[in-house]
This record gives structure tokens, sequence and C-alpha cells, in this order.
């Protein structure tokens, strides 16, 4: 029994990995607070260059 229940265990974790790798996430990607600072210190200086 414990063969049967180890081996459909693994089987169902392959599953379930190969089904959350298909459902990827609509969440926007993180931006550190630097990188946030970084681009929105280039718009600016692009402002004023177009200006």
């Amino acid at each position: 029994m414990n063969r049967k229940k180890k081996i459909n265990n693994t089987l169902k974790k392959k599953l379930k990995k190969a089904n959350a790798k298909l459902h990827t996430s609509n969440k926007p990607k993180y931006i550190s607070k630097a990188e946030r600072a970084k681009l929105e210190e280039q718009k600016t200086t692009e402002t004023t260059i177009d200006n």
C-alpha cells in the first residue's frame, strides 16, 4: 500500500507543478523603490530636454 501511495503522491506533485506553470499570474512584476526613483528621474530629465 505504501508503494502505491508514494507513486500516486509523486505523480500528483508532477501534475500540480505542471498546472502551476501553465497558469501564470497577472500580477505586475515587482519594481524596487530604487528602480522606481531611477525611472522617475529619467522621465523628468526627458521632459526637461523636450521643453
